[in-house]
């Protein structure tokens, strides 16, 4: 199954519209090769073969005609020229932020929010799987010959057998908390990060939670943004429960998960996803936006009240408590965590979060999400997306910042997942005690068959009869 959200639909108007702008593509060259480069140490090789490939369909040829980055490792920036009467385009690295692309026209030197993160106690490779990186018996890989499971985890990267051109990266299989299966394609790895893209909006959820249980909010509230609270405005009437439902009700375009003036243009998440009218009543209409997803990150700003704590919050407060050590939120120049599709993390890192929802929000007796948040979160919204496609083939439901999959998909039924374009998943199956992680290089024109690889996955491990 295709990521659900980049669907036909943009295709047909992304052709009618045409290209998108210079100064996008550039933006979008600068921030993935400035990511790539400092948090997952590829060459630029590898970033034209994975990170500037499948891309929407309307960057493709502005991209094209761009110069080659131009990356300074001392300064810690990447810039790429678009424009002769322009400065080029520039994004810079951060310890523990990552990668902030800057907007149109700024200098390298523009002061951008800093934190100062404290040092894990204990090194991954000093603690077994799943608190670190110790695995005893190396599990299942791709290669691995006559377990039925290791057969189904080799299909998954042969490009044809759960979706035609796909590119599978890493795959790792968890199952009643011990790792089966791990393997990894030639320009990924262990300790390689990738962009999560829509991931992170479950990410964004479990923070949410966090939040619930340390009295900052809670799901009833209204969302309460400055931008929504001048008299009469009907946006006050948003509440957090709408925004993670995906039912704010607020215009985001005709594809919601387009948001390339924030993404690629180095836009402000205050300046854009906000700032849109109201077009259907808060809680009324499902429809996927990027901008409810990024709402939830300037609220948790807004209710944190102090920057520094908000900007070390995703660590402090879930990364760090679960052996998330390869994981990095990034933000906007502006100091608000791009949460809708910003985190670059690794397989194991987001099998970890898998994991965490799998035990009601529970890592290793401490409870970092509240009891019964998870189930909040994967129960149906009350306003659902369309569930099945033209031909009637099942799409997944929707909860509150996690998709929804069961028997119709041919899974068991509570089966839900962190889905994310160009092919991230992370399912999570509670009757089966299982964690499935996808990570893919996917193009824009195919995609990875998430449930029925599922499904093979599951009889498998049930074929070799593993405890």
């Amino acid at each position: 199954m295709r990521h659900l959200i980049d669907v036909i639909l943009w295709g047909a108007l992304a052709g009618a519209a045409g290209d998108a702008p210079p100064f996008l593509a550039a933006g979008y060259k600068a921030l993935f090769t400035c990511s790539a480069t400092f948090l997952a140490d590829r060459t630029p090789e590898q970033i034209a073969r994975n990170q500037l490939t499948g891309i929407y369909g309307d960057y493709e040829t502005p991209m094209a005609a761009l110069p080659d980055a131009r990356i300074d490792r001392d300064a810690a920036t990447v810039s790429v020229s678009y424009d002769e009467a322009m400065p080029p385009r520039i994004a810079r690295y951060r310890r523990s932020l990552g990668c902030t692309l800057l907007p149109p026209g700024a200098a390298a030197s523009m002061p951008l929010p800093t934190v100062e993160l404290p040092e894990p106690a204990t090194s991954a490779t000093d603690l077994d799987w799943p608190d670190g990186d110790r695995t005893g018996k190396p599990p299942l890989g791709a290669d691995a010959r006559g377990a039925p499971l290791s057969r189904i985890v080799a299909s998954a990267f042969d490009g044809n057998s759960y979706g035609q051109g796909s590119r599978t990266s890493a795959v790792i299989v968890v199952h009643g908390g011990r790792l089966l299966a791990e393997a990894y394609a030639k320009d990924s790895g262990v300790h390689v990060p990738q962009r999560t893209w829509s991931v992170a909006k479950t990410i964004m959820g479990a923070l949410i939670g966090i939040a619930a249980a340390e009295g900052l909010l809670h799901p009833e509230d209204r969302a309460g943004l400055p931008q929504w609270t001048s008299p009469g405005d009907p946006r006050g009437d948003i509440r957090i429960i709408d925004l993670m439902h995906m039912s704010g009700g607020l215009d985001a375009g005709p594809v919601g998960s387009r948001t390339d003036a924030i993404y690629f243009g180095g836009g402000r998440v205050e300046d854009h996803a906000l700032t849109h009218e109201l077009v259907a009543p808060p809680g009324k209409r499902w429809f996927y936006a990027n901008n409810d997803t990024l709402a939830l990150s300037y609220a948790l700003r807004a209710r944190i009240g102090d920057d520094a704590a908000y900007l070390a919050y995703p660590y402090v407060k879930l990364f760090h408590r679960i052996g998330m050590r390869h994981s990095t939120a990034e933000t906007d120049w502006g100091g608000t965590f791009v949460l809708s599709s910003q985190v670059w993390s690794t397989a194991r890192d987001l099998a970890r979060f898998g994991l965490l929802l799998l035990d009601d929000g529970n890592w290793a007796g401490e409870q970092v999400l509240p009891e019964g948040w998870v189930a909040m979160m994967s129960a149906p919204a009350p306003v659902q997306p369309r569930l099945t496609r033209l031909d009637g083939a099942p799409l997944p439901g929707y909860g509150a910042q996690v998709w929804l999959f069961g028997q119709r998909h041919g899974l068991p039924g509570g089966t839900f997942a962190a889905m994310g374009n160009r092919g991230q998943y992370i399912v999570v199956v509670p009757e089966r005690k299982a964690v499935i992680v996808r990570r893919g290089w996917d193009f824009e024109s195919g995609g990875f068959a998430i449930d029925p690889f599922t499904a093979d996955v599951l009889a498998a491990v049930n074929e070799g009869r593993i405890p």
